[in-house]
């Protein structure tokens, strides 16, 4: 037989009211309990397994980040070169890299300018020694700029972190109780939502694109030559998206990205 001294039961007694207490709420419609006072208005928080709700798990694309890490580097070293009057031909990128070429005469200058693009993984107190880029000399005036693996699992870091915040803002327009928005592994995220009892409404939420870029529009080159297929290779046309649609050139270049 089990025995509990004197102040274990009192401790269990008053343990279990608290729980009721703080139960109570859940059983009274929400117009009822906004009558009471504040402190009891508290609500016992039911997980999915309990009341049911709505769960996603979200994946990110880690080729698209891949692929979209490979153009923003295609893109500075067109900038960078311009900028140091390099001539090159041959800008291109590739699976794993970026490739141009440029004079023999020029080869060291380009190099030196292009292992600027290179920083620190984890900022400029990343203590791995790793970098975000590789430069090298691939002969024949040739120069390399390679994606380490390591940096596609920095940016796709990253890109969860940001996707986890514009989850949770939206997640947030529902108005329900104590939604679960957690990574899991690495290029997961975990939504829970308790209480929500259609899926569709919250795929439909998270659906919206959540991605907002801020680009120069391409002055250089008229709506109506753009139209007739005549658009630089580091700009594309875009329609507005109100009626009357317009045609505008923008830049493929993004100087501004967030959620």
């Amino acid at each position: 037989m089990l025995y509990f001294t004197r102040w274990k039961a009192l401790a269990i007694i008053l343990t279990a009211l608290v729980v009721c207490l703080c139960a109570v709420p859940n059983f009274f419609p929400e117009a009822t309990v906004k009558g009471w006072p504040a402190w009891a208005q508290r609500r016992l928080v039911l997980g999915l397994d309990l009341q049911g709700g709505s769960y996603l798990l979200l994946e990110v694309d880690s080729n698209y980040v891949k692929k979209e890490k490979l153009e923003q580097i295609r893109d500075d070293v067109r900038k960078t070169l311009r900028e140091a009057r390099i001539g090159y031909t041959g800008l291109a990128t590739r699976p794993d890299s970026v490739e141009v070429r440029v004079k023999e005469s020029d080869l060291q200058n380009a190099l030196t300018k292009l292992r600027e693009l290179s920083q620190p993984l984890g900022g400029l107190l990343g203590s791995s020694g790793q970098r975000s880029l590789e430069v090298s000399d691939a002969g024949g005036g040739l120069i390399r700029l390679a994606v380490p693996q390591a940096a596609i699992t920095e940016r796709v870091r990253q890109t969860i972190e940001q996707s986890i915040q514009i989850v949770e803002r939206r997640v947030n327009q529902l108005g329900t109780v104590e939604p679960l928005i957690q990574r899991q592994g690495a290029d997961r995220i975990l939504v829970q939502v308790p209480g929500l009892q259609d899926p569709s409404r919250l795929k439909e939420l998270l659906g919206k694109t959540a991605k907002m870029e801020f680009r120069m529009v391409d002055t250089t080159v008229p709506p109506d030559q753009a139209q007739q297929g005549r658009v630089p290779p580091d700009s594309e046309m875009l329609m507005s998206s109100t009626a009357p649609k317009t045609p505008y050139v923008i830049k493929k270049q993004i100087l501004v990205s967030g959620g």
